[in-house]
């Protein structure tokens, strides 16, 4: 068939735009408590095994990873995807599924920025830390304090910066 033009307004925000709703998600979920304090040198290896074991992505360049680790850099679980919103559903949702709920002492990596949606996420997950590739935006790294998420950003090329929480 001839290809007929989109009309329409589209929009690419992640539709909660002001305080209002950042309150409302703070009302709907407790900050994180008794998270763990991960050492740089343990997100470095983080970092390195998470390239190492991204199988799809060194095979075609084009896909996002999440994965949880543990205090020492150990990756538990990895998961690839084209979409990174879908790298991290697939890690939440394989911890659902194995009932395993509280991960307070675990962070998770995402290969991407850290939006305003990575960092619900994590809290939703109960993830105490959350590492990323790339830079966080301005309302992720509101999200992070009021949920006591740690969240670094820009982990790569042997650096890492701290944009909310404590570290170590």
């Amino acid at each position: 068939p001839v290809p007929q033009p989109r009309l329409g307004n589209v929009s690419s925000s992640c539709g909660l735009c002001g305080s209002l709703a950042l309150t409302e998600l703070a009302g709907r979920m407790t900050p994180i408590s008794d998270s763990t304090t991960f050492h740089v040198a343990a997100m470095q290896r983080v970092l390195e095994e998470v390239s190492d074991r991204q199988e799809m992505f060194n095979r075609t360049g084009g896909l996002h990873a999440a994965a949880v680790f543990t205090s020492d850099g150990t990756i538990e679980l990895i998961r690839e995807d084209i979409g990174r919103h879908n790298a991290v559903d697939k890690v939440i949702g394989n911890r659902r599924l194995e009932d395993k709920r509280s991960a307070h002492d675990l962070g998770l990596f995402v290969s991407g920025r850290a939006s305003f949606e990575m960092v619900q996420k994590a809290w939703a997950g109960g993830f105490g830390t959350v590492v990323a590739v790339s830079a966080p935006s301005a309302l992720a790294i509101q999200v992070a304090a009021a949920a006591n998420i740690t969240l670094y950003g820009f982990a790569r090329d042997g650096s890492i910066n701290l944009y909310a929480g404590h570290n170590d």
